[in-house]
């Protein structure tokens, strides 16, 4: 019987991928078909997540990596180089949220922090992994996001500020490469969330009225199986 899963065959690369949204797609994704590589600091998380892709039957290859350490990435790309020859979804999951004060009470080690994870990274990620995502039949690219980045709020402006950072990034790389490759670049709000992020954000919140990270990812697969146009951007409310 022919396989009807819409992404096999395909590899993924998802980062931030050990818990919250970031380990719904992973899991998702497999489920999809995808191979998934997961990425994240810690071992353990990123374990468990690949223990759930294989106990559905999914595959997947767990990849620890600290994205704000030197040649990390580059040395990341290498490796994936070295045993697939194309990308074909990579997921931008992976941020880092400082603490929420006045802008003239931003903790410095904080914010360079977020700097280096949400945009510096982004950068690496992109760059790193071009050569791959073009070879791709119709490589994707897709990056989550926030509401601050593009509407300024009150005592977010350490992680508005690198996600507005992050947005640019995105959209200049979607403008430099869609007339040269099939390759598309999106851009997902996912709103609010039942993640730790949201938690850590929102303490006084009560998680039970929010989305699960499971309905998020499905949209994501949605898009990685369906494909969509450069400039892509949508929010979950």
């Amino acid at each position: 019987m022919a396989d009807t899963k819409p992404l096999a065959g395909q590899t993924a690369l998802v980062t931030g991928a050990s818990r919250g949204i970031g380990a719904a797609t992973a899991i998702a994704l497999a489920d999809a078909g995808a191979h998934v590589i997961v990425s994240a600091r810690k071992v353990k998380e990123l374990e468990a997540v690949e223990d759930k892709i294989h106990e559905a039957g999914g595959t997947s290859t767990i990849a620890p990596v600290d994205l704000t350490e030197p040649d990390a990435i580059s040395r990341l790309a290498s490796a994936i180089a070295g045993r697939w020859d194309t990308l074909d979804i990579m997921v931008i999951s992976a941020a880092y949220l400082p603490e929420l004060t006045p802008l003239s009470q931003i903790e410095p080690k904080q914010f360079n922090t977020a700097i280096l994870t949400n945009v510096v990274a982004t950068q690496a990620l992109l760059a790193s992994f071009d050569p791959l995502l073009r070879r791709a039949n119709a490589g994707k690219v897709i990056g989550l996001t926030s509401s601050v980045g593009a509407d300024p709020r009150a005592f977010w402006g350490a992680y508005g500020s690198t996600k507005a950072a992050f947005d640019n990034l995105l959209e200049t790389y979607g403008a430099e490469v869609e007339k040269l490759s099939e390759l598309r670049v999106a851009i997902v709000d996912p709103g609010a969330t039942r993640t730790a992020m949201r938690a850590r954000a929102y303490p006084g919140e009560n998680p039970e009225t929010l989305k699960v990270p499971e309905v998020v990812a499905e949209r994501i697969v949605t898009l990685a199986s369906e494909g969509f146009e450069t400039g892509h951007r949508e929010r979950f409310d």
